[in-house]
C-alpha cells in the first residue's frame, strides 16, 4: 500500500482517551476516511464526538428537512435542535440578542442553549454549510471543535482564527454511508453487530396506546428531535424536547427514573433561565458568558452556601432575591406541550408522574414492560398522548 493511499485511510490522533494512551490513530479498513481535517489536531474523544454528532444532525435534517445542530460532550449530546427562529426571551437567555440570526445559527444557539453549563467546551455538529452568522456564534463560545459538510469561505476564515488558530475544524462527506456491519474491540475481544439504522421518523408514532390519539405537527417534530438525541446518547436515556429543540437529556443512568429526574430538572432550569428575574440580571464589567452561565445555575439552586453567595456577588452588580419554591412552580406552570422520548421501555408510572410536573404532554417509548397498563393509565390520567414505537435505542 502506497503512502498516499495510507494517508487517505489512516490518521494519527494526539492520544487516546487520556494523554498517556499513545500512540493512537483512526483508520478505515476499506476505502478512504470520509472526512478531512481542515484545521487543528484531533484526539480520540474528539473523533468519537464528531462521528456520533454528525449522525445525529444528519438524521434530523433527513427527517425534518430543517437545519440541525448538536452540542456534544463526552460522546453524548448536551443539546440538539433544528433551525426554528428564536424568541426574544431565548435570544437573551442564550446571549445572542446582539447577533445576526440565520436558520443554522438558530439551530446551534438552541442546541447550545439546552444546557449551557454542560455545553462548555463542546464539540459542535451542523447539518448544513456553515454560514457567517453560525461561524460567529461558534467562535465566541468555548468549544473544542466542529464538524459540518461544507464551509463558506468567509465563515471558515472566522473559524480558523479561533483558539489562536488551533480550533479543530472537520469537513465530512455528506454522501458517505457506513457499512451495514460495525465492529469494535474491548479487552482484546472483537464485537460485531448490524449498525443501528432505525431512524427517528414519524413512523415510530403510529401505535398510539392512550385514550387521546392525536399528535400535533409540532409534537411530531419535537418527538423526532428527542428521539434522535437519545439514539446517540449513552444509555439509559430520557429526552425532553419542545419548540424544535432538546431542553433536557438525562443520560447514562442505571435507573430510568433517575434519567427522568435528571432530564426534567434540566428542562425546568432551561425554562427558569427565561424568567424575567434571570433575564434582567445586571452583570459586572468583564463577566464572560461562561461565568454568567455558572452564576445563573447557582442562582437557581434551592440553597446557597456562603462561597456560592460570594461567587454570585462577584458576578452580579446586585444579586436579586432567590426565587421561592412557589414562584418557581408558578413560572414552570407555563412550560407546556413538552415531548418525551425514552430509549428503553418505561417500567413504572413514576417516569410519567415526574414528566407531568415538567409540562410533558406527548410520549414515545418502545413499550413491552409488564406494567405497560400502569404507564398507559398514568398518561390517560394526565391527558397525555403516548405511542409505543416497538424500537429500543440503547447506545453504548
Amino acid at each position: 500500500m502506497g503512502d498516499a493511499e495510507m494517508n487517505e485511510q489512516e490518521m494519527p490522533l494526539r492520544y487516546g482517551f487520556n494523554p498517556h494512551q499513545k500512540p493512537a490513530r483512526i483508520f478505515s479498513r476499506k476505502g478512504a476516511l470520509p472526512f478531512k481535517v481542515l484545521n487543528g489536531a484531533p484526539g480520540y474523544i474528539n473523533m468519537l464526538d464528531a462521528l456520533n454528532s454528525w449522525q445525529l444532525v444528519r438524521e434530523l435534517k433527513q427527517a425534518l428537512d430543517l437545519p440541525a445542530a448538536a452540542s456534544f460532550k463526552h460522546v453524548s449530546p448536551a443539546g440538539a435542535a433544528v433551525g426554528i427562529p428564536l424568541t426574544e426571551a431565548l435570544r437573551k437567555a442564550y446571549f445572542v440578542d446582539d447577533m445576526e440570526e440565520s436558520p443554522l445559527m438558530a439551530a446551534y444557539a438552541r442546541a447550545r442553549g439546552a444546557d449551557r453549563v454542560s455545553s462548555y467546551g463542546d464539540f459542535a455538529a451542523l447539518s448544513d454549510t456553515i454560514d457567517v452568522p453560525t461561524a460567529k456564534l461558534i467562535t465566541r463560545e468555548v468549544s473544542d471543535g466542529m464538524i459540518a459538510p461544507k464551509y463558506e469561505s468567509k465563515a471558515l476564515d472566522i473559524l480558523l482564527a479561533k483558539k489562536g488558530g488551533k480550533y479543530l475544524v472537520i469537513e465530512i462527506d455528506p454522501a458517505y454511508e457506513p457499512p451495514e456491519t460495525e465492529t469494535r474491540e474491548v479487552f482484546g475481544v472483537n464485537f460485531e453487530q448490524k449498525r443501528n439504522n432505525a431512524v427517528a421518523a414519524p413512523d415510530l408514532l403510529k401505535n398510539v396506546v392512550t385514550v387521546k390519539k392525536d399528535f400535533p405537527a409540532a409534537a411530531v417534530r419535537d418527538l423526532i428531535v428527542a428521539t434522535a438525541a437519545i439514539k446517540y446518547t449513552q444509555s439509559n436515556t430520557i429526552g425532553f424536547a419542545v419548540d424544535g429543540q432538546a431542553i433536557g437529556i438525562g443520560a447514562g443512568q442505571q435507573s430510568r427514573i433517575h434519567c427522568t429526574r435528571l432530564a426534567a430538572d434540566k428542562a425546568d432550569r432551561w425554562f427558569l433561565r427565561q424568567h424575567p428575574v434571570v433575564l434582567g440580571m445586571k452583570w459586572r464589567q468583564g463577566v464572560v458568558r461562561a461565568e454568567r452561565n455558572n452564576a445563573i445555575d447557582l442562582y437557581l439552586q434551592e440553597r446557597l452556601n456562603r462561597f456560592e453567595k460570594q461567587n454570585l456577588e462577584v458576578a452580579l452588580e446586585e444579586v436579586p432575591p432567590q426565587l421561592t419554591y412557589e414562584e418557581k412552580r408558578e413560572w414552570l406552570a407555563g412550560l407546556k406541550g413538552v415531548s418525551l422520548s425514552s430509549d428503553g421501555m418505561i417500567p413504572f408510572r413514576d417516569t410519567i408522574d415526574r414528566a407531568h410536573e415538567s409540562g410533558v404532554s406527548y410520549v414515545v417509548q418502545p413499550g413491552g414492560s409488564i406494567r405497560d397498563d400502569d404507564v398507559i393509565k398514568a398518561c390517560d390520567d394526565y391527558g397525555m398522548v403516548m405511542a409505543f414505537s416497538g424500537v429500543r435505542l440503547f447506545h453504548h
